[in-house]
């Protein structure tokens, strides 16, 4: 309800001169003037409170919520006995009306999830945390925490709540304030409490706990996690015919007492059709006939239920058969699935949802067109038939060694031409494993080493995530047509299989019931990671490390830890070129880097992370390092950064949409810490100065990782990154890097591939003499299609593009940084500038005309493009004098000694400092 353009003002109000801050209140008072005042006072709690005191111009006390809320975006303080009130520092909460400053029930809820769901010794384990809001240590009090299972309209019966420690409740809250790590909880359910005089009776009981908090009790449903036994449903058999299944409506926990008057039990086939056997206790009513409809769709057909061999005192039992014909809807090579649902009917007219027997083993039976009739079950235990695509299903899943993972499975499909793929599920990286196959049994197998992945000339652990199987075939374009890997419905209670290895934990999962996948755990320990723990080590634990005294060490941080390249690393190898007697320390995320001998990794943000670079003598970067950190005394710190800039950065967006006035008046505190920028050139220095608000020394001495380009073995090194990436001999190399776009995202920091290339038309012109390596930015996370076949190269992960560009014979990209650097080698560019207009007058504005002084042709379709890589000779000839006026303008200075220029200073700066 609050206009968009006030809540920016209100945003940056911290930022605003005095004119713009009594234009806003008068804004703000013409608003209010007219407003609902009820839809005011249902704003969140801290919206209601800015709103109020801007309301009454009461500037001091805004700014100090503002600045408050601004260190803690997603918490509160409350205090208060019996009526909760938000407390902000600095701020007289006894000021505020009580519509105002008070929370209600509703802004107090609980938040609380199953992490864990077992069945030990016949009751039901339910594990996770539970906490009220902005509520720390809600259960430390006399008040204890409660929880009751109860039935619509039924009795109320409690079940044991036992607290434990649960530091995860205080990560997943993802806030800095509070600590919720007493918030963990293991409740007991003992189904024979559920029984009715003695007697089972089908009913659904909801779980509630009721947590303390002022003035009384909050109640709170536990939802579930999207993975493993806490994101699925189970089923569990109480003997005397009952069920219990435990599971999830509308994400909330609840158990489900089922009485089943008849059950499948087996499933066989005869030539032409499923036959389903059935059991029903004798007491129960009639079963006449099965119902199948595919889902989606009414009626169904019917199909009669005959009697069969094996009835006793106790059962009746039964079978039917569905012939394949009936089930068999998809096309040949189709790769839908159609689902069936299955059910019982009986001689009173009523029905029930087929479900299994405990122990039911499923089956698949093949159909023409690389079709499968699959017959299976899922969490609740309901009868599950399928026509899919032919699918590969495992059955033997093992740790055979501390860090070996055997898998093994079947799959009725073309295996020889399979390979087996690990996916990442949020970055969409890939790895590609050999897979062993036995055409005689239709098995495959393959082992996964997770803590030993290849990663061009690297052996890496996995990066952390959920890494999901699929086979795929040899000569596949892209992901289209993998095949996903399954685990059979009767081995789902054996997962998850753990082990922990090379510093990290690993475990095989699922998800979607049956999709398996492995899991590479965080190698942060628990108390370093989430926003509080960080904080910890922030404010807490750092200023600690500052009275501790410096070390001779060197602390370098590559794209916040990503890798072991750019101008960070070309200070390395000329420290130890030149014998410097320091230790060397690398960032390193998620043990994503490989480094050279002597040189000691630290983790991201780690405990010893933070002690290195509050202790280290010397400091380089090539980013940011938080408007939290300060240099401190005797420390000479050193930001090389990390492009020559085209498009428009930092202050120098002031006026438009995308400038961020916080970040913007935060970097004058920001570049006071380094002791000197570096810049690349004559045209960057100025636009430092301003955009960056740099009020200290920078030094205009070249980017030293461009000094690659003057390396006398330079040669040698383009040798071995054309063997590391296995291009053939002869063959000339493209490499396409291009930046994000903004208007294309995943998520808020995650971005999409902007693919305009036709791959396939380039690879038919281009691939009998060209390979095409193709260089996403960091940002953008989709695979690229094609990779893999001898022509695409994803070279995305390889540590430093400044290697690439030694072995590049063409570079097409668009607006991006690397344009300033490949000029250095005075080879032809390409700039793919498909979006230019909207690029630069809606995104992105630029500093200079690019039209105008563009090295190289502005080209805008695919095809145009495949035409310039082919008559690339003529683009030099044709932008000979543009080149040269670009790296005249931008390429100085470029003699192969700004490292040592950089270097020189630095140490120079050291010895002048205690």
């Amino acid at each position: 309800m609050i206009p968009e353009e006030l809540k920016r003002q209100l945003r940056f109000l911290p930022e605003a001169d005095e004119g713009e801050r009594a234009a806003f209140f008068s804004a703000v008072a013409e608003f209010l003037g007219s407003a609902d005042g009820a839809k005011v006072r249902k704003l969140p709690p801290l919206a209601r409170i800015k709103w109020h005191l801007a309301g009454e111009r009461r500037l001091d006390d805004l700014l100090a919520v503002i600045a408050f809320e601004r260190v803690n975006p997603n918490a509160l303080p409350v205090r208060g006995r019996l009526r909760p009130y938000v407390a902000v520092p600095g701020v007289d909460s006894g000021a505020l009306p009580a519509s105002v400053g008070r929370l209600r029930l509703r802004e107090m809820p609980v938040r609380a999830k199953a992490t864990e769901v077992l069945w030990q010794d016949g009751k039901l384990v339910l594990r996770g945390y539970a906490f009220v809001v902005n509520l720390p240590g809600g259960g430390t009090g006399p008040m204890p925490r409660l929880a009751w299972l109860r039935a619509p309209g039924g009795r109320r019966v409690p079940v044991r709540y036992r607290a434990e420690e649960s530091k995860r409740a205080t990560r997943d809250s993802k806030q800095a304030l509070h600590t919720y790590d007493d918030a963990g909880f293991e409740i007991t359910i003992d189904p024979a409490k559920l029984k009715v005089r003695g007697k089972w009776k089908a009913a659904t009981w909801g779980l509630t706990l009721a947590l303390p908090r002022p003035g009384g009790y909050v109640p709170g449903k536990v939802e579930r996690v999207d993975v493993g036994s806490a994101g699925h449903s189970q089923a569990h058999h109480l003997g005397d015919g009952a069920r219990l299944i435990a599971g999830f409506a509308e994400d909330k926990f609840q158990v489900t007492v089922d009485i089943p008057e008849a059950e499948i039990v087996d499933q066989t086939a005869t030539a032409d059709a499923l036959r389903l056997g059935l059991r029903a206790p004798v007491s129960a009513k009639h079963a006449t006939k099965l119902r199948v409809v595919r889902k989606g769709q009414k009626g169904g057909v019917e199909y009669p239920l005959t009697p069969a061999t094996g009835s006793d005192a106790r059962w009746h039992r039964y079978s039917a058969e569905i012939p394949f014909a009936d089930l068999s809807v998809g096309a040949e090579g189709e790769r839908k699935t159609y689902d069936f649902l299955t059910h019982i009917e009986f001689a009173d007219g009523s029905s029930r949802r087929a479900t299994v027997v405990e122990g039911f083993l499923p089956g698949r039976y093949l159909r023409p067109g690389g079709r499968e009739i699959a017959v299976t079950t899922d969490g609740p235990g309901l009868l599950k038939l399928h026509d899919r695509a032919r699918q590969a299903v495992v059955d033997r899943l093992e740790w055979v060694a501390k860090n070996e993972l055997l898998i093994e499975g079947s799959y009725t499909g073309p295996g020889e031409r399979m390979r087996f793929v690990l996916r990442h599920g949020e970055r969409f990286e890939e790895h590609v494993l050999p897979l062993t196959w036995s055409e005689s049994q239709s098995r495959f197998s393959a082992r996964i080493t997770p803590d030993r992945m290849a990663l061009y000339d690297a052996i890496l652990p996995l990066r952390a995530g959920r890494w999901y199987f699929s086979l795929r075939d040899k000569d596949a374009w892209g992901n289209g047509q993998d095949v996903p890997v399954k685990l059979r419905a009767d081995l789902i209670d054996t997962l998850p299989l753990k082990t922990r290895t090379g510093g990290r934990s690993y475990a095989v999962n699922r998800r979607y019931f049956d999709r398996i996948f492995l899991g590479s755990g965080p190698v942060l320990s628990a108390d370093e990671r989430g926003a509080f723990q960080q904080r910890q080590l922030r404010e807490v634990l750092t200023p600690q490390f500052k009275r501790e005294p410096l070390t001779d060490t060197v602390f370098y941080n590559s794209f916040g830890g990503k890798q072991f390249s750019d101008s960070p690393r070309a200070v390395y190898e000329e420290l130890v070129r030149r014998g410097v007697e320091v230790e060397h320390l690398w960032s390193v995320a998620d043990q994503q880097v490989d480094l050279p001998p002597g040189v000691r990794p630290l983790e991201w943000h780690s405990r010893e992370w933070y002690e290195a670079l509050a202790r280290s003598r010397y400091v380089i970067t090539n980013v940011g390092l938080g408007d939290w950190y300060e240099r401190r005394e005797g420390q000479v710190v050193v930001q090389t950064w990390h492009g020559t800039p085209l498009k428009k950065i930092g202050a120098d967006l002031l006026g438009t949409p995308r400038a961020n006035l916080q970040y913007i008046a935060s970097l004058p505190h920001r570049f006071r810490q380094f002791d000197f920028v570096v810049s690349p050139n004559a045209f960057t220095t100025p636009i430092m100065r301003n955009a960056f608000r740099c009020e200290g020394e920078i030094l205009e001495a070249g980017y030293p990782r461009n000094d690659i380009f003057h390396r006398p073995d330079r040669e040698k090194i383009a040798q071995r990154v054309r063997a590391t990436l296995g291009i053939p001999d002869g063959k000339k190399v493209v490499l396409y890097a291009p930046t994000w776009r903004d208007d294309q995202r995943h998520t808020q920091s995650k971005f999409k591939l902007d693919l305009q290339v036709d791959l396939t038309a380039a690879a038919e012109s281009l691939g009998d003499d060209h390979v095409f390596l193709f260089r996403k930015h960091p940002k953008i996370l989709d695979a690229i299609p094609g990779a893999g076949q001898g022509f695409v190269y994803d070279v995305s992960a390889y540590p430093d593009i400044a290697e690439l560009y030694l072995i590049t014979d063409v570079l097409i990209t668009d607006y991006s940084s690397v344009l300033f650097d490949y000029a250095h080698s005075g080879r032809p560019m390409l700039f793919f500038t498909y979006d230019l207009e909207h690029y630069r007058d809606t995104l992105r504005g630029f500093y200079f005309d690019f039209t105008a002084k563009a090295p190289g042709p502005l080209i805008k379709t695919s095809a145009e493009l495949i035409h310039a890589i082919r008559n690339v000779e003529g683009v030099k000839r044709t932008y000979a004098d543009k080149y040269a006026a670009f790296v005249k303008d931008f390429c100085e200075p470029s003699d192969g000694l700004a490292t040592a220029r950089v270097v020189d200073r630095m140490l120079e700066l050291g010895e002048q400092r205690p």
